[in-house]
């Protein structure tokens, strides 16, 4: 007797609905003149980000000469490099790859939705993306709150002037499964209390939200701006949905010189961390330094928007096959 392992893990039904969700992504885009575009998975460079592992690989020359590669986290930076090259407002589905990441709501493979928009501004673009929600995924109106917002309306804390043993006394004082040496630093203390007592209650409301202006020492690929009430931020936002954390967007670091700094740093923390480090992408900073344009950018995960829209509680629910039958 075979298996039935060979079998699709989501419903015929769910894959047809995967089929529709996409074209009317497709739509969404088409009627705002965004370009769809395809960058290439492999890559000679990768992310630097100490809280990613990207998958490596080798290319074999005719020669047997081999060359390290890595299959992408995200199509960011071609994507970057399209808009150095003058190509405007454009939008990517992709196929992308991240090490260890496996559970209800993670796999190693997964389908990204990215865009990124010199003709809007970050507050524009927090609107699009509540735009793509309701009217792709049949979602509410967001719910948007600034990081310090949300601590101080959540957890009675002052993200500007509280300190880090602090931090760690209020997340010890609160989160029971902690062990007594538990260590992090301030950025660590802060994303705890968000992922452990804030994001769980946003679970508890129907509505999606946006969170923006996070702390400067958690820019990533962001710019850093002054928020209304005059301290410096990072110009990024993220997006959750009924338990779920959606994407990631930023108002876009433009220095080529920074953003080469900020890698170096990532580095030397993977490297305190036992992790390999990882080859700048030489091609981006290129680009970023010939002139990038001002703009802004968001990544979502088109199968947690699926999972959404369809109300199922498991990735492979809307996937053809789970990771374990590839």
């Amino acid at each position: 007797m075979y298996d039935k392992d060979w079998q699709p893990s989501a419903s015929l039904d769910h894959l047809k609905r995967r089929a529709q969700f996409l074209t009317e992504i497709r739509r969404f885009f088409y009627q705002r003149d965004v370009l769809e575009v395809d960058t290439p998975i492999l890559s000679h460079a990768a992310p630097t980000a100490p809280y990613l592992d990207s998958f490596t690989t080798e290319y074999i020359a005719a020669g047997g000469q081999k060359t390290s590669c890595y299959l992408h986290t995200s199509p960011e930076f071609a994507m970057k490099r399209l808009l150095a090259a003058g190509l405007g407002d454009i939008y990517q589905i992709a196929k992308v790859f991240r090490n260890g990441e496996q559970g209800r709501h993670h796999s190693p493979e997964f389908t990204m939705l990215e865009w990124y928009r010199p003709s809007l501004n970050y507050h524009q673009l927090m609107a699009e993306v509540d735009d793509l929600l309701q009217s792709v995924v049949g979602l509410p109106a967001v719910i948007k709150l600034s990081y310090q917002q949300v601590f101080s309306q959540y957890l009675a804390i002052d993200v500007s002037d509280v300190s880090e043993q602090q931090l760690k006394q209020f997340a010890m004082s609160k989160i029971t499964s902690l062990p007594d040496d538990w260590q992090a630093d301030k950025d660590g203390w802060l994303e705890l209390l968000m992922s452990e007592l804030i994001e769980p209650q946003f679970a508890l409301s129907g509505q999606p939200y946006i969170i923006y202006d996070f702390p400067a020492s958690q820019a990533q690929l962001a710019k850093l701006h002054r928020s209304d009430d005059g301290a410096v931020v990072a110009a990024r936002f993220e997006v959750y949905a009924r338990g779920l954390e959606l994407a990631n967007g930023y108002d876009e670091c433009l220095d080529a010189n920074e953003l080469s700094q900020r890698f170096a740093k990532d580095n030397l923390i993977r490297q305190r961390q036992g992790k390999a480090m990882m080859p700048m992408d030489q091609n981006l900073i290129a680009a970023v330094n010939a002139g990038l344009p001002a703009c802004t950018g968001v990544a979502i995960g088109v199968d947690r928007l699926l999972m959404l829209k369809l109300g199922v509680n498991d990735i492979n629910a809307v996937s053809s096959f789970r990771f374990e039958q590839s």
